[in-house]
């Protein structure tokens, strides 16, 4: 089965509303109208709305980095859902690395934020991965068994194709070190395997499942032409607009 490819630049903690407005038009000049790939950008919540404005018309999705599971209450500096909607969100990023390792979040959490979203018609971004320890120690697979699973508990057959599922090893985000695509692809291909155990062949088959950890214009052509490697969750290279734009040009070339 043929899955559009999808690229998701996740810009962290980086870009003001302005500097944000700047890179979005020079991302629409280039590909605003691109049908052949989707496109999803993930500015940080301060220039979630300027963007979103910016993107009015064109094809390129607004993403948010991060959310809540409640819909409201005494939860200061976080965002639910229905603010995001307000913003005209489409997708959120949940459970990336760096929001497990940093701020705690365990994979019941992530859990929750998933079946929020879902209800909040909301695409979530259910990022998995290990670190170099657990890699090194053989446990990849059995890390990244253990957050699909808890990641999608509780997501029915009738909501898993709004799922989008981002494996993205630890030990390759933000280092310069990626993931082979001999070894990407095994990863990927035990996800799908996993899917099609949890909702068989069909609904797997529409899942997408994309790559993150250093992805950049030289070693995209390989990773992306990977059968069961969807598109990418891309960090440090979708905050210059030429490498993004480079990225999405591989992803359309390569079906």
């Amino acid at each position: 089965m043929i899955r559009k490819k999808l690229i998701v630049g996740n810009w962290k903690m980086n870009k003001s509303g302005s500097d944000g407005i700047t890179l979005t038009r020079e991302i629409i000049e280039a590909v605003g109208r691109e049908v052949a790939v989707d496109i999803v950008i993930c500015p940080p919540f301060t220039a979630l709305e300027s963007v979103g404005h910016a993107l009015e018309g064109q094809t390129i999705k607004l993403g948010a980095q991060n959310m809540h599971s409640d819909k409201r209450g005494a939860f200061t500096g976080e965002v639910s859902a229905e603010m995001l909607r307000a913003l005209f969100v489409t997708h959120v990023i949940l459970g990336h690395s760096e929001r497990r390792t940093y701020f705690g979040e365990m994979d019941n959490f992530v859990s929750k934020k998933i079946r929020a979203a879902l209800a909040a018609q909301l695409r979530p971004i259910l990022c998995l991965g290990e670190t170099l320890i657990e890699r090194e120690t053989g446990s990849t697979l059995a890390v990244v068994q253990r957050q699909l699973d808890s990641g999608l508990r509780e997501v029915s057959k009738d909501q898993i194709t709004s799922v989008i599922v981002a494996y993205e090893p630890v030990w390759a985000i933000g280092t310069n070190k990626v993931a082979t695509a001999a070894q990407a692809q095994e990863t990927h291909t035990f996800i799908r395997v996993r899917l099609t155990e949890l909702y068989g062949t069909a609904l797997a088959q529409k899942v997408r499942i994309l790559y993150g950890g250093s992805m950049k214009p030289a070693n995209a052509p390989e990773l992306l032409a990977q059968p069961d490697i969807d598109g990418s969750l891309i960090g440090g290279a979708s905050l210059e607009a030429r490498s993004f734009i480079d990225i999405v040009k591989t992803a359309i070339a390569a079906g």
